[in-house]
């Protein structure tokens, strides 16, 4: 099973478009509700939650494990690495590297929550491919409190969206990735307030694509993953609300039983 975890419901993201695009392959997914936003919390608790939640996904027999959280990915992805055995694939990378191959003005944005932000792990990775490009930067940290909360077309939304992009418009950016995987859900009013000619990275999307590759580049992961194509799709959450139980529902577009657990 491809093990996927994110702190919340942003990862369902990754996990329905990866159901897209690697179709027949179960999922099981752990979203760490009870301790969402991972953005606020330090880079110890960051990699305890992130080694927890790893250590549960291969207990309900993941092969494969997507860090579908950017905060977790930037923080923790490393030390996961060298911790476990199984492939282990983070959201930053693809994302960075689809907006290097985007970009034309070589200006980009990134939008996070402050753990990834203040890691600079995207003005790093994609430095590596353009080293002169110029990478602009804006912690959102309310922005993950307004998914989890369902808050996707409240005026109160688009004000504060208008507030944190506001700096980025003023650089003149061309490309804008959505540096957290709870923002696809407000790409509708992220796109008109950057701008329509702002080309936007979604980290979901190409995690998934992501993850394709890396199966038909290593067909021994991709047979034990195979062998489990009888297995249904697991969704656990560590605390669940009405507002999480409505938000799966429309992010799969169908009916998402949540699993309540302890890690």
């Amino acid at each position: 099973m491809i093990g996927i975890f994110d702190s919340g419901v942003g990862g369902m993201t990754v996990a329905r478009a990866i159901e897209k695009i690697c179709p027949g392959f179960p999922l099981v997914y752990f979203g760490d509700i009870a301790h969402t936003p991972y953005g606020s919390k330090s880079p110890d608790t960051i990699i305890r939650y992130s080694k927890n939640n790893t250590d549960f996904l291969l207990e309900q027999g993941a092969s494969l494990i997507v860090i579908a959280c950017n905060s977790a990915s930037s923080t923790a992805s490393d030390e996961l690495r060298s911790h476990y055995s199984v492939p282990i694939l983070d959201v930053i990378t693809p994302a960075t590297i689809k907006a290097a191959v985007l970009t034309q003005s070589r200006r980009i944005g990134v939008i996070g929550t402050r753990a990834t932000v203040q890691s600079d792990i995207y003005r790093k990775r994609i430095q590596e491919i353009i080293p002169d490009s110029m990478i602009f930067s804006q912690a959102c940290p309310l922005l993950v409190s307004l998914v989890e909360e369902g808050w996707l077309s409240r005026r109160e939304s688009k004000m504060i969206i208008r507030r944190y992009l506001h700096p980025l418009r003023l650089k003149q950016i061309d490309t804008l990735v959505l540096g957290c995987t709870h923002y696809p859900l407000l790409k509708h009013l992220i796109g008109p307030r950057i701008g329509h000619r702002v080309k936007l990275i979604d980290s979901s999307v190409e995690m998934a694509m992501a993850v394709s590759d890396f199966m038909e580049q290593n067909a021994d992961i991709k047979h034990r993953l195979e062998q489990s194509r009888s297995q249904q799709s697991r969704f656990y959450v560590s605390d669940s609300t009405e507002a999480v139980e409505n938000m799966a529902s429309k992010i799969f577009g169908r009916p998402i039983h949540l699993e309540k657990v302890r890690v």
